[in-house]
């Protein structure tokens, strides 16, 4: 974001998180459930005014409660220690949680602002049909790089990150399923590779990375790359997005061996207290205004057809972050492999990152 923003944003979060703990401690003595809505959602993806706005129109309280991966966001909804109203999951996450029941339907009479949304984003393997979901934002994963440091077009491939010019250079998004992913596709294996010989080189390939990697970081990696901390980092588009805001020094590429096509979706979990509640949230951020605006903090691509209309040309019309078809051919969206394949994917991923040094 924009320099300034970074200390209205913590103004704002912190006003979020007193407003959220006195939330939670009506809800623990028994508070109206109706009157309080509980969020689960990924850090800094959300505009906090945009919650204020919300609790002004229709008078219910947001406790606003944050994850950094999807194997989080899982294991906490499966403790059910929290009453969750409202959770956004990706779709791999989405698949398991459909399977293993965590999931309600939705009722589109309480959505009218489906009209909104883009239909190449509707009805997708995940959730056919949207029973139980709606989009919230999509992307990619790529590399963002700083091109007055490392000359233009310096990185266009996975591979070239293997390079030793780039010694102590990359930052890498602390993802499971995203760096284990580039391991596969560096050597031309499917993001959703499930044969334990390919995932045995793509650990292999990952652990020759290891002396151009600087640090696995997590939502952080953004300011880092904008403040030129590093001159290379793995990340998702949006965090992109927002570094080049910042830095227009930097650029953000698509690798040409393909990468992750992602969606994250919005869910009431069947922990929810607040379902009439968590219907208005979903579609308060279906409002084409609203999701316009929560589009330009975020800076993430939205599946809202209305809200495009609304953005500046600058944003709708940036192929990196927007890419065209002949791009998204070459991407691939993550299935839900199953525990034991998770497990094994975590399990490398762990191994990578204690051993790194």
């Amino acid at each position: 974001m924009r320099a300034i923003a970074g200390l209205y944003g913590f103004v704002a979060a912190a006003a979020l998180l007193l407003w959220g703990v006195l939330a939670g401690l009506e809800h623990a003595a028994g508070g109206p459930a109706d009157r309080t809505l509980i969020v689960f959602n990924w850090g800094d993806y959300l505009d906090p005014s945009l919650l204020q706005a919300f609790e002004a129109e229709t008078g219910i309280r947001v406790v606003l409660e944050t994850f950094d991966s999807n194997e989080a966001m899982l294991a906490k909804i499966r403790q059910g220690g929290t009453p969750y109203d409202v959770a956004v999951p990706s779709e791999y996450a989405l698949s398991r949680m459909i399977a293993e029941g965590l999931v309600r339907p939705l009722d589109p009479a309480l959505l009218p602002n489906l009209k909104n949304l883009d239909p190449r984003f509707l009805n997708l393997p995940f959730d056919p049909g949207n029973r139980y979901s709606v989009p919230y934002f999509w992307g990619t994963v790529g590399i963002a790089y700083n091109r007055e440091a490392l000359g233009e077009g310096a990185i266009r491939s996975w591979n070239d990150l293997w390079d030793p010019r780039f010694r102590d250079s990359i930052l890498l998004i602390d993802g499971v399923r995203e760096v284990i992913g580039l391991g596969l596709q560096s050597l031309g294996y499917s993001l959703n590779d499930t044969d334990p010989v390919h995932l045995a080189e793509a650990k292999a390939r990952l652990d020759a990375l290891k002396p151009n990697v600087r640090a696995i970081v997590g939502d952080e990696i953004k300011f880092l790359l904008a403040g030129e901390e590093a001159p290379i980092g793995v990340v998702w588009s949006g965090d992109a997005a927002e570094v080049i805001d910042e830095n227009d020094a930097f650029d953000y590429v698509i690798p040409e061996e393909g990468s992750n096509l992602w969606f994250d979706s919005l869910v009431i979990p069947t922990t929810a207290r607040n379902v009439a509640g968590a219907h208005a949230f979903i579609n308060f951020l279906l409002d084409a205004e609203v999701a316009a605006q929560n589009t330009e903090y975020i800076l993430y691509s939205t599946p809202n057809r209305a809200a495009m209309a609304l953005l500046p040309p600058e944003i709708r019309d940036d192929r990196r972050f927007y890419p065209d078809d002949a791009t998204l051919r070459r991407l691939e969206v993550y299935r839900d492999l199953g525990r034991r394949t998770l497990a094994a994917y975590s399990e490398l991923y762990m191994a990578f990152k204690m051993h790194r040094k």
